[in-house]
C-alpha cells in the first residue's frame, strides 16, 4: 500500500505509537532488572509493527484479546500510560488496582482483554464476543492475537471452525515470531505457514511481513472491512521476531544463534518505518525530534507516577476474586 493512500495523521500516529511502545519496553527492561516491579517481564522489542498496524483501524467499541507482549496493543488502543505502567508495577492506581500486572492486563471498558491463564483459551472468548456483536448487530469486530505455539491448541481449531460456520466478525491474528517460548516452529509444526490452515475452514488465510507496519495496516484493514460487512473471519499470519528472549529470565542463547538475531534486527520495524516516512517527506527531522521529545516527557511523568503510586491495601486481598 503506498503511503499516499493513507492520511498523514494516521501515518504519524502509527509512528508515535511504535516509538512509544519501543521506549516503554526499553525502560521496563531496566526497571525489571532492578527489581522495581513484580513478576516476569516479556519484552516486545521487534514486534511493534503487528499490534500497531492492526489496532490502528479499530474503533472504541471494537475488542481485542492479546498476548503478554502487549505494549503495542495497549498504546494503540489508547490507554492512559500512567495507569498502564502503574498496573505493571502492581500499584493501586493501575487499571486493575495492580492485580493484573503485565501478563493479565485487562481493561474491559476499552475492549481490551489480556491473556487468560491458559494458553489458547482466548480463542473461544473472542468468538463469544464476536457472536454477541453479531447478535446485537453492533457492527463491531474482534481481533484475537496469539503466537505460533498457541495455534496448536485444540481451541484454535474449534474456534476458527465455529467462526467460519457462523461468519462471525473476528480476525485471528498470529504473530509468528518463530518460537513457542523456547521451541522453534520447525520442531512443533510440519507446516511453514500457519495461514495455510485457513483453507481447511473455508476462510481467507493471509501472510504478511510482520516487520512492516504499512503491510500489516493494509492486510488488517481488509480483514476488518470483511468482518464488518458480515463476510466472516480471516486468519492473518504476521512473520515477525522478538529480539530478546521469551522473558528477561531467558537470554535466548540456548536455542538461537547470534547470526539469526542480527539478521532480524537488520529489519527492525521502528527505524525502517522512520526512514520510510522521512524519505516520503511525511515526517521532517524537526517533527521527528518533537515526537521523540513528547514521548520522553510523557514517559518520564508516567514512570514517576507508577513509582510514586501506593501499593494495594491488604484490605483488597479478597476483593475482585471470584
Amino acid at each position: 500500500m503506498p503511503l499516499e493512500s493513507i492520511k498523514k495523521e494516521v501515518l504519524l500516529k502509527m509512528y508515535r505509537d511504535m516509538v512509544m511502545s519501543r521506549q516503554i519496553d526499553e525502560r521496563l527492561i531496566g526497571y525489571s532488572k532492578a527489581g522495581k516491579f513484580p513478576g516476569f517481564f516479556h519484552p516486545g522489542l521487534g514486534q511493534e509493527a503487528g499490534p500497531v498496524g492492526a489496532c490502528t483501524h479499530l474503533r472504541p467499541d471494537d475488542i481485542i484479546t492479546f498476548t503478554h507482549r502487549s505494549r503495542g496493543y495497549q498504546v494503540t488502543k489508547g490507554v492512559d500510560v500512567k495507569k498502564m505502567l502503574a498496573e505493571i508495577f502492581g500499584k493501586a492506581t493501575g487499571y486493575a488496582k495492580g492485580k493484573g500486572g503485565e501478563v493479565r492486563f485487562c481493561v474491559p471498558s476499552m475492549g481490551m482483554y489480556g491473556p487468560p491463564g491458559t494458553i489458547g483459551s482466548n480463542y473461544p472468548i473472542a468468538v463469544g464476543m464476536a457472536l454477541a456483536a453479531q447478535y446485537k448487530k453492533t457492527d463491531s469486530v474482534v481481533i484475537t492475537f496469539f503466537g505460533d505455539g498457541a495455534s496448536n491448541q485444540g481451541t484454535f481449531h474449534e474456534s476458527v471452525n465455529m467462526a467460519s460456520v457462523w461468519k462471525l466478525p473476528v480476525i485471528f491474528f498470529c504473530e509468528n515470531n518463530g518460537y513457542a517460548e523456547f521451541t522453534s516452529q520447525a520442531r512443533h509444526q510440519n507446516i511453514k505457514n500457519i495461514a495455510d490452515r485457513a483453507q481447511g475452514y473455508g476462510i481467507p488465510g493471509v501472510i504478511v511481513d510482520g516487520m512492516d507496519v504499512i503491510a500489516v495496516y493494509d492486510v488488517a484493514g481488509e480483514a476488518i472491512k470483511r468482518a464488518r460487512a458480515g463476510q466472516g473471519p480471516t486468519l492473518i499470519e504476521a512473520k515477525t521476531y522478538r529480539f530478546l528472549g521469551h522473558s528477561l529470565a531467558d537470554d535466548g542463547k540456548l536455542y538461537r544463534t547470534q547470526e539469526e538475531v542480527d539478521s532480524w534486527k537488520a529489519k527492525d520495524p521502528v527505524p525502517a518505518y522512520q526512514k520510510r516516512l522521512h524519505t516520503a517527506q511525511v515526517l521532517t527531522q524537526k517533527a521527528d525530534e518533537e515526537i521523540q521529545a513528547q514521548v520522553k516527557q510523557e514517559l518520564d511523568e508516567a514512570f514517576r507516577f507508577a513509582e510514586d503510586s501506593p501499593m494495594p491495601s491488604l484490605d483488597e486481598v479478597f476483593t475482585d476474586v471470584y
